[in-house]
Protein backbone atom coordinates (compact mmCIF):
# COMPACT_ATOMS: atom_id res chain seq x y z
CA UNK A 1 0.00 0.00 0.00
CA UNK A 2 1.29 3.43 -0.92
CA UNK A 3 1.27 6.36 1.52
CA UNK A 4 -1.44 8.08 -0.53
CA UNK A 5 -3.63 4.98 -0.22
CA UNK A 6 -3.29 5.08 3.56
CA UNK A 7 -4.37 8.72 3.57
CA UNK A 8 -7.44 8.18 1.42
CA UNK A 9 -8.56 4.94 3.10
CA UNK A 10 -8.47 6.48 6.57
CA UNK A 11 -11.91 7.92 7.53
CA UNK A 12 -10.45 11.42 7.84
CA UNK A 13 -9.35 11.09 4.24
CA UNK A 14 -12.97 11.70 3.31
CA UNK A 15 -12.10 15.37 3.61
CA UNK A 16 -9.63 15.02 0.73
CA UNK A 17 -5.92 14.39 0.85
CA UNK A 18 -5.03 18.03 0.25
CA UNK A 19 -7.59 19.57 2.61
CA UNK A 20 -7.60 20.22 6.35
CA UNK A 21 -10.83 20.05 8.32
CA UNK A 22 -10.24 23.69 9.27
CA UNK A 23 -8.11 26.42 7.68
CA UNK A 24 -5.29 28.68 8.89
CA UNK A 25 -6.39 30.94 11.72
CA UNK A 26 -9.36 28.76 12.60
CA UNK A 27 -10.07 26.85 15.81
CA UNK A 28 -11.52 23.39 16.38
CA UNK A 29 -12.64 21.82 19.66
CA UNK A 30 -12.96 18.18 20.71
CA UNK A 31 -15.17 17.82 23.78
CA UNK A 32 -15.77 14.86 26.09
CA UNK A 33 -15.65 13.66 29.65
CA UNK A 34 -12.33 12.49 31.06
CA UNK A 35 -10.99 9.26 29.59
CA UNK A 36 -13.34 9.11 26.60
CA UNK A 37 -10.76 9.76 23.87
CA UNK A 38 -10.03 13.45 23.28
CA UNK A 39 -6.26 12.99 23.06
CA UNK A 40 -6.60 9.90 20.84
CA UNK A 41 -8.85 11.81 18.45
CA UNK A 42 -6.51 14.81 18.36
CA UNK A 43 -3.49 12.58 17.72
CA UNK A 44 -5.27 11.01 14.75
CA UNK A 45 -6.04 14.45 13.35
CA UNK A 46 -2.32 15.14 13.74
CA UNK A 47 -1.26 11.88 12.08
CA UNK A 48 -3.56 12.59 9.15
CA UNK A 49 -1.93 16.00 8.74
CA UNK A 50 1.59 14.55 9.09
CA UNK A 51 0.84 11.98 6.39
CA UNK A 52 0.11 14.94 4.11
CA UNK A 53 3.49 16.50 4.98
CA UNK A 54 1.99 19.13 7.27
CA UNK A 55 3.89 20.16 10.42
CA UNK A 56 2.09 19.57 13.74
CA UNK A 57 3.02 21.23 17.02
CA UNK A 58 1.48 19.23 19.89
CA UNK A 59 1.29 21.22 23.14
CA UNK A 60 0.41 19.26 26.27
CA UNK A 61 -0.47 20.97 29.53
CA UNK A 62 -1.04 17.74 31.43
CA UNK A 63 1.12 14.87 30.11
CA UNK A 64 4.91 14.52 29.71
CA UNK A 65 6.57 14.17 26.32
CA UNK A 66 7.07 10.41 26.62
CA UNK A 67 3.35 9.79 27.20
CA UNK A 68 2.37 11.89 24.18
CA UNK A 69 5.02 10.12 22.09
CA UNK A 70 3.51 6.77 23.10
CA UNK A 71 0.04 7.91 21.99
CA UNK A 72 1.39 8.71 18.53
CA UNK A 73 3.36 5.49 18.20
CA UNK A 74 0.54 3.20 19.38
CA UNK A 75 -2.15 4.84 17.25
CA UNK A 76 0.11 4.82 14.18
CA UNK A 77 0.83 1.11 14.75
CA UNK A 78 -2.88 0.34 15.08
CA UNK A 79 -3.53 2.31 11.88
CA UNK A 80 -0.77 0.49 9.97
CA UNK A 81 -2.07 -2.89 11.17
CA UNK A 82 -5.66 -2.09 10.24
CA UNK A 83 -4.69 -1.24 6.66
CA UNK A 84 -1.88 -3.82 6.42
CA UNK A 85 0.76 -1.24 5.63
CA UNK A 86 3.94 -3.23 5.01
CA UNK A 87 6.48 -0.39 5.23
CA UNK A 88 5.19 0.98 8.54
CA UNK A 89 8.61 1.45 10.13
CA UNK A 90 9.98 3.41 7.20
CA UNK A 91 6.84 5.56 7.00
CA UNK A 92 6.90 6.26 10.75
CA UNK A 93 10.46 7.56 10.54
CA UNK A 94 9.49 9.81 7.63
CA UNK A 95 6.65 11.33 9.69
CA UNK A 96 8.66 12.26 12.78
CA UNK A 97 10.22 15.46 11.31
CA UNK A 98 6.64 16.76 10.89
CA UNK A 99 5.89 16.59 14.63
CA UNK A 100 7.17 18.65 17.53
CA UNK A 101 5.95 18.06 21.10
CA UNK A 102 6.02 20.91 23.60
CA UNK A 103 4.94 20.73 27.24
CA UNK A 104 3.96 23.37 29.76
CA UNK A 105 2.67 23.25 33.29
CA UNK A 106 -0.95 24.46 33.26
CA UNK A 107 -0.13 27.41 35.53
CA UNK A 108 2.92 28.27 33.43
CA UNK A 109 1.17 28.42 30.05
CA UNK A 110 0.58 31.81 28.49
CA UNK A 111 0.45 33.18 24.97
CA UNK A 112 3.57 35.35 25.47
CA UNK A 113 5.52 32.27 26.62
CA UNK A 114 4.25 30.27 23.66
CA UNK A 115 5.18 33.10 21.27
CA UNK A 116 8.68 33.14 22.74
CA UNK A 117 9.16 29.40 22.30
CA UNK A 118 7.66 29.49 18.81
CA UNK A 119 10.04 32.30 17.88
CA UNK A 120 12.96 30.10 18.93
CA UNK A 121 11.74 27.31 16.64
CA UNK A 122 10.83 29.40 13.62
CA UNK A 123 13.69 31.90 13.95
CA UNK A 124 16.25 29.10 13.75
CA UNK A 125 14.27 27.37 11.00
CA UNK A 126 13.81 24.33 13.23
CA UNK A 127 10.04 23.96 12.94
CA UNK A 128 7.18 25.93 11.34
CA UNK A 129 3.77 24.55 12.42
CA UNK A 130 0.81 24.27 10.06
CA UNK A 131 -1.35 22.79 12.82
CA UNK A 132 -1.21 23.27 16.59
CA UNK A 133 -2.85 21.01 19.18
CA UNK A 134 -3.37 22.38 22.69
CA UNK A 135 -4.36 19.57 25.03
CA UNK A 136 -5.31 20.38 28.61
CA UNK A 137 -6.18 24.09 28.50
CA UNK A 138 -8.62 25.05 31.26
CA UNK A 139 -11.85 26.45 29.81
CA UNK A 140 -12.71 28.67 32.77
CA UNK A 141 -13.62 32.32 33.26
CA UNK A 142 -10.15 33.47 32.18
CA UNK A 143 -10.01 31.34 29.02
CA UNK A 144 -11.48 33.91 26.66
CA UNK A 145 -8.56 36.35 26.83
CA UNK A 146 -6.05 33.54 26.30
CA UNK A 147 -8.02 32.09 23.37
CA UNK A 148 -8.44 35.51 21.74
CA UNK A 149 -4.68 36.05 21.92
CA UNK A 150 -4.10 32.55 20.52
CA UNK A 151 -6.48 33.36 17.67
CA UNK A 152 -4.40 36.41 16.73
CA UNK A 153 -1.22 34.32 16.91
CA UNK A 154 -2.74 31.64 14.67
CA UNK A 155 -3.71 34.24 12.10
CA UNK A 156 -0.29 35.92 12.24
CA UNK A 157 1.64 32.66 11.86
CA UNK A 158 -0.79 30.91 9.50
CA UNK A 159 -1.63 27.80 11.53
CA UNK A 160 -4.92 26.32 12.66
CA UNK A 161 -5.45 24.96 16.15
CA UNK A 162 -7.35 22.15 17.85
CA UNK A 163 -8.19 22.09 21.56
CA UNK A 164 -9.36 19.41 23.96
CA UNK A 165 -12.29 20.57 26.11
CA UNK A 166 -13.14 18.69 29.31
CA UNK A 167 -16.85 18.27 30.10
CA UNK A 168 -18.74 16.57 32.92
CA UNK A 169 -21.36 13.82 32.82
CA UNK A 170 -24.31 15.85 34.10
CA UNK A 171 -23.26 19.21 32.72
CA UNK A 172 -26.05 21.37 31.39
CA UNK A 173 -25.94 22.55 27.80
CA UNK A 174 -27.27 25.64 26.08
CA UNK A 175 -30.38 25.50 23.94
CA UNK A 176 -28.26 24.62 20.89
CA UNK A 177 -26.47 21.80 22.77
CA UNK A 178 -23.12 23.55 23.22
CA UNK A 179 -21.63 22.27 26.52
CA UNK A 180 -21.06 24.92 29.17
CA UNK A 181 -17.22 24.95 29.09
CA UNK A 182 -17.32 26.10 25.44
CA UNK A 183 -20.40 28.29 25.65
CA UNK A 184 -18.75 31.62 26.47
CA UNK A 185 -16.05 31.22 23.80
CA UNK A 186 -18.06 29.41 21.12
CA UNK A 187 -17.76 32.38 18.74
CA UNK A 188 -13.97 31.83 18.56
CA UNK A 189 -14.41 28.27 17.28
CA UNK A 190 -15.18 27.23 13.72
CA UNK A 191 -15.91 23.58 14.48
CA UNK A 192 -16.80 21.65 17.64
CA UNK A 193 -17.02 17.86 17.95
CA UNK A 194 -18.29 15.96 20.97
CA UNK A 195 -17.24 12.38 21.78
CA UNK A 196 -20.10 10.32 23.24
CA UNK A 197 -19.80 6.67 24.42
CA UNK A 198 -22.49 4.47 22.86
CA UNK A 199 -22.12 0.77 23.65
CA UNK A 200 -18.65 -0.40 22.61
CA UNK A 201 -18.04 2.63 20.39
CA UNK A 202 -17.52 6.34 20.91
CA UNK A 203 -19.60 8.42 18.53
CA UNK A 204 -18.33 11.70 17.08
CA UNK A 205 -21.18 14.20 17.34
CA UNK A 206 -20.68 17.46 15.40
CA UNK A 207 -21.95 20.42 17.43
CA UNK A 208 -20.79 23.21 15.15
CA UNK A 209 -19.15 23.60 11.77
CA UNK A 210 -19.70 24.09 8.03
CA UNK A 211 -22.36 21.74 6.66
CA UNK A 212 -19.94 20.17 4.14
CA UNK A 213 -17.47 19.29 6.89
CA UNK A 214 -20.19 18.15 9.29
CA UNK A 215 -21.68 15.78 6.71
CA UNK A 216 -18.27 14.14 6.25
CA UNK A 217 -17.57 13.81 9.98
CA UNK A 218 -21.00 12.86 11.34
CA UNK A 219 -20.75 9.08 10.66
CA UNK A 220 -17.39 8.79 12.45
CA UNK A 221 -16.91 6.69 15.58
CA UNK A 222 -13.92 5.67 17.70
CA UNK A 223 -13.37 2.01 18.42
CA UNK A 224 -13.24 1.84 22.23
CA UNK A 225 -10.57 -0.91 22.14
CA UNK A 226 -8.03 0.55 19.69
CA UNK A 227 -9.25 4.19 19.88
CA UNK A 228 -9.01 4.33 16.09
CA UNK A 229 -11.45 6.43 14.10
CA UNK A 230 -13.65 4.31 11.84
Amino acid sequence: MLKKDLITRHPLGLQGDETDVISSGEFGAVLSRAGVGKTAFLVQLALNAMLRDKNVLHISLSDPVDKITLWYKELFNHLAQRYAFEQAGQLWESLLPHRFIMTFRVAGFSVPRLKERLADLTGQDIFHPDMVIIDGLKFNESARECLADLKKLAEEQSFHAWFSVHTHRHEETSSDSIPLPLLDVEDLFDIALQLQPVGTDIHVKPLKGPSKVISGLSPLVLDAASMLIK
